[in-house]
């Protein structure tokens, strides 16, 4: 399993949210650099964001959850075009971050 994996539920059907781009960043100095991009497959989960072997270096992150194109898909509007989740990485344990998704709102944790 990779050290950083996420999900997205949409809280609005109940169900996993597929087919939405993820884009992985690492803050360095000012600048955001992009890390890792991947779509969530049919149970809203990204297999392969990072390899296995890849540990992150303590720092700031931040996932981008490309939220508009998913609720355009099902002619929903939303308040979100997008959703952006910032964490800190200090160690190599795992790290899971989802993100409970709704039209007009989300909510994330640190999962296991």
């Amino acid at each position: 399993m990779s050290q950083l994996t996420t999900h997205i539920l949409d809280t609005s059907s109940g169900q996993p949210a597929p087919g939405i781009e993820i884009i992985l960043y690492q803050q360095k100095n000012a600048q955001w650099e992009i890390l890792a991009k991947g779509k969530t497959n049919n149970d809203g989960r990204v297999a392969d964001l990072l390899p296995k072997e890849k540990i992150l270096e303590p720092g700031q992150y931040k996932l981008k959850f490309e939220t508009q194109p998913y609720f355009n898909k099902q002619n929903i509007q939303t308040f979100y075009p997008y959703v952006e989740i910032s964490f800190q990485i200090t160690d190599a344990t795992h790290y899971h971050v989802p993100l409970l998704l709704n039209p007009f709102g989300y909510t994330t944790y640190r999962g296991s």
